[in-house]
């Protein structure tokens, strides 16, 4: 069995935590290990990591290949970049002619989807249930897994299966979008609807079928060779699965998930999971609480203290802090899309930022100036590129940097500085073993980052 992940989603439910630059499967919550990492390890040891593709995107596949490089440096080859963002449509599409072409798919082999960001209470009996589906695909089904509802919950999809045969695979009646909460109060009490997963499963002879008969575009664009896919992507349909196939297939049969499974879609869900203290609160980073009951605290490097409060949900980051009711946070991302409205940065990026190299932090901004620490892991290389705009200052903190300016390379110390002129090209490089960091004072009447002109860059970021 061939696994898929899709690790492309710009998630903004979780906002602040969760930004457009480093989405929900990123995050590492109260885990040492992200939504992403935790997901691939489920597969790994039951699966050989050859038979794992992760999709993702351009803007997250330095990101994606610095988390999978830290749990298994040779699942690192096996990222699928696609040519441009599109829905989980394309992108299953996409990496199912990958897996054709490259690697010698057949119509018998069966291929299961996952997304990147779930969390669930036991690995042993999440693939228990992988491998009833597998065996249920096999015989030229699609499966998907579905959860048994225990709360009236309008943010997820449902699917109405077949209770009138009793069996640990159901048939799917229907797929129902988000329902209003008085309609989920009505499915919670029927017993004949299961929260939708959004893992599937299916033979890829059964695949292609089921896409050429309800989403004859996507058939369409799939015909020839890969290379002929991704030079036409543009022009694939934006559409999700689900819309495409799963909603109007007769094909679709459905195994239970018997434990606790979360799409960890919004604060209250992150509440539900996590270990609460005797007053049945959950804390995260430096919180203190008297007379606080039933709320979800998360913070960052300040202290959060609370009196008296109930039913509260607090998100502290560097740059932002949320304060809303449990049970209203639904509505975070409509709330994210009016602060995107009105212009606000915090909706995009947090002050630190990764790149391929490493990361830089902003410490301070004002008008004309920005302070940043850098960090560049070794054997790195930052482009060869030129500002219009502003002048820099480098002061080496810790590691050895290779710098050029203009024609002059040279090597600076810990403790040691340089001055790069506006409108000179230049280049920073870690030859050492350990980080390089650095101390990044920037001058100028424009501070932006689309402030780069890029000659060289051995990360293709050249346009």
């Amino acid at each position: 069995m061939k696994i898929i992940i899709l690790a492309g989603g710009k998630g903004t439910r979780l906002w602040p935590l969760s930004r457009e630059s480093f989405p929900k499967q990123f995050l590492k919550l109260d885990n040492e290990k992200s939504l992403l990492q935790q997901t691939i390890e489920r597969f790994l040891g039951e699966k050989d990591f050859h038979d794992i593709v992760i999709v993702t995107n351009k803007d997250y596949h330095y990101l994606v290949k610095s988390q999978i490089k830290a749990i298994c440096p040779p699942l690192a080859d096996q990222i699928l970049i696609e040519p441009e963002q599109k829905n989980t449509g394309p992108a299953i599409v996409f990496a199912m002619k990958y897996l054709q072409e490259k690697q010698g798919l057949d119509d018998q082999e069966v291929v299961l989807v996952s997304s990147s960001d779930y969390w669930v209470s036991s690995r042993e009996k999440f693939l228990e249930a992988v491998r009833c589906a597998e065996e249920v695909a096999k015989q030229g089904r699609i499966v998907t897994f579905g959860v048994r509802p225990h709360k009236p919950e309008t943010g997820y999809g449902y699917i109405k299966i077949d209770t009138q045969k009793s069996s640990d695979v159901y048939r799917s009646l229907c797929f129902v979008e988000k329902p209003p909460l008085e309609v989920a109060e009505q499915y919670l009490r029927s017993g004949e609807y299961l929260w939708n997963s959004g893992i599937f499963a299916f033979s890829a002879g059964t695949f292609w079928k089921e896409v050429a008969e309800h989403a004859p575009e996507l058939a369409q664009q799939a015909q020839g060779t890969l290379e002929n896919m991704t030079a036409h992507f543009s022009s694939m349909p934006n559409c999700s699965i689900d819309c495409a196939v799963m909603e109007k297939s007769k094909n679709i049969s459905v195994v239970p998930f018997n434990f606790i499974w979360s799409d960890i879609g919004s604060w209250d869900a992150i509440f539900e999971m996590m270990d609460k203290d005797n007053d049945q609160n959950v804390t995260l980073g430096n919180v203190h609480t008297i007379d606080t009951k039933n709320s979800l605290v998360v913070g960052d490097k300040r202290l959060i203290s609370m009196i008296g409060l109930e039913d509260m949900v607090v998100v502290e980051t560097e740059d932002a802090l949320f304060l809303g009711k449990k049970g209203q946070s639904q509505r975070v991302k409509a709330l994210v899309e009016e602060l995107r409205k009105s212009g606000k940065k915090e909706t995009q990026d947090h002050l630190t930022a990764h790149r391929p190299w490493g990361y830089y932090k902003v410490l301070e901004a004002g008008p004309r100036y920005k302070v940043k620490r850098i960090l560049v892991d070794p054997q790195q290389t930052l482009s060869l590129q030129m500002h219009y705009h502003r002048s820099e200052h480098w002061v080496v903190v810790k590691g050895t940097a290779k710098v050029t300016i203009g024609d002059t390379v040279q090597m600076v110390h810990e403790n040691q500085s340089v001055y790069v002129p506006k409108g000179t090209t230049h280049r920073m490089e870690n030859p050492g073993k350990v980080p390089l960091e650095l101390i990044e004072v920037q001058v100028g009447e424009y501070l932006g980052e689309d402030d780069i002109v890029r000659f060289e860059d051995v990360y293709g970021r050249i346009q």
